[in-house]
């Protein structure tokens, strides 16, 4: 069998690569349904877009390659699109745009658009071998229990990365492109909650509050959310992209508050007041009792310095931990690195060193913020691919 373009994976790059490619596109996964991270994320309601994308919220070792896709397919356009096809939605906090109604709006939608492209589209069908020659790509796939052999011109990596293997996530981009001597940027889980010790913060399980969580090298005012296992919550996820095995993290708990006019104010009005208790107006009673230890918070707030209260308001707006690691790639929403950008057009996506090769999406080394940028990163190298492909196609 011969394709134009053969399309691994139908995910939310694939699907949108596919609808652009047009005629002469197979999209093929192992899934039994396309779409499967659009359809459990943002709890069921898929957060598409954000309206505040700019290539400052992604992650790459070349901060500049996102820059052409994201430019020339916005957030807009994929506004656009969703509109044209009667989705209502709305924006949540900080920008997040998120369907009315189900995620599989968003997956209905990409199917129709490659159905009216013209694209066919095969699952539960598991890629065997990769090889390329002077005519372009053989592929050998097994479906249905039988041995598929597709020869195409053009070949896309939309496979994505290695985050939540249980819903069939594997690295079969990066084994292909290693396979055509492309180079990796070593992958690693990102978007993920940090783990520490055993017991660290179990009395605090469940307890979440709005903070600043950093490292210097960025900063997220989101909530945090202590569990069983150590940290979650939004401000943890997008600061763990930012973090490396060993590392500290600083998390201010009180963002926009001083801690220290509230002690003070306390020690002029209400001497006798337990620190603990006068901190305890404005953090979590039970943050306040599990850090009372480690901060000395024993005594009267009349007792304290002006010394002393700005070293434990210090200590509370840059509360420094070291976490033990992160629940890794079962619970990542992304993972980061993956099939360098150096080895690739920012224009088509296509490898410069192997003709009729491209990767998009999460397999590329470019990883977006928590709120939608991944998907639209999936949007726009999608497009951008399907595109070239498409314009080469039409000029044969």
């Amino acid at each position: 069998m011969f394709v134009e373009t053969l399309i691994l994976g139908a995910g939310a790059a694939g699907m949108m690569c596919a609808a652009h490619a047009g005629p002469g596109t197979l999209v093929v996964d192992h899934a039994k349904a396309p779409g499967e991270k659009i359809r459990i994320s943002g709890g069921g309601r898929c957060n598409f877009t954000n309206m505040g994308v700019e290539p400052g919220c992604f992650l790459s070792e070349n901060p500049h390659f996102c820059k052409s896709a994201l430019a020339r397919y916005t957030q807009w356009d994929f506004l656009d699109l969703v509109q044209r096809h009667g989705i209502a939605w709305h924006e949540k906090t900080l920008g997040q745009l998120f369907c009315d109604g189900k995620a599989t709006q968003i997956v209905a939608m990409l199917m129709r658009e490659m159905q009216d492209a013209g694209v066919e589209l095969w699952l539960q069908t598991a890629v065997l071998s990769v090889e390329h020659g002077p005519d372009g790509f053989t592929v050998r796939l097994e479906r249905e229990g039988r041995e598929v052999v597709v020869r195409a011109r053009r070949l896309v990596l939309a496979t994505g990365g290695r985050s939540i293997p249980k819903m069939g996530a594997t690295g079969l981009a990066y084994d292909i492109s290693r396979q055509f001597g492309l180079e990796l940027v070593t992958p690693r889980p990102g978007l993920v909650p940090f783990t520490f010790p055993e017991g660290r913060f179990a009395e605090l399980a469940g307890l979440a509050l709005p903070v600043r969580a950093g490292n210097g090298l960025a900063g997220f005012d989101e909530a945090m959310l202590f569990t069983h296992r150590g940290l979650s919550g939004p401000a943890v996820l997008q600061i763990s992209s930012y973090w490396h095995e060993g590392e500290a993290v600083q998390v201010d708990l009180a963002p926009g508050q001083d801690l220290g006019a509230v002690l003070r104010a306390a020690r002029s009005t209400r001497g006798r007041q337990a620190p603990a208790t006068a901190l305890a107006q404005v953090l979590p009673q039970k943050l306040v009792a599990h850090l009372a230890g480690a901060l000395k918070l024993d005594g009267n707030v009349a007792d304290l310095s002006d010394a002393r209260i700005d070293a434990i308001a210090a200590a509370l707006h840059r509360w420094e931990l070291v976490p033990q690691g992160t629940e890794g790639y079962r619970t990542a929403e992304v993972t980061l690195g993956g099939i360098s950008t150096a080895a690739l057009s920012s224009k088509t996506m296509e490898a410069a060193a192997v003709p009729g090769l491209y990767a998009i999406g999460e397999a590329v080394d470019v990883t977006g913020w928590l709120g939608g940028y991944n998907f639209q990163w999936a949007w726009s190298s999608g497009a951008a691919c399907g595109r070239a492909i498409r314009a080469a196609v039409d000029a044969a």
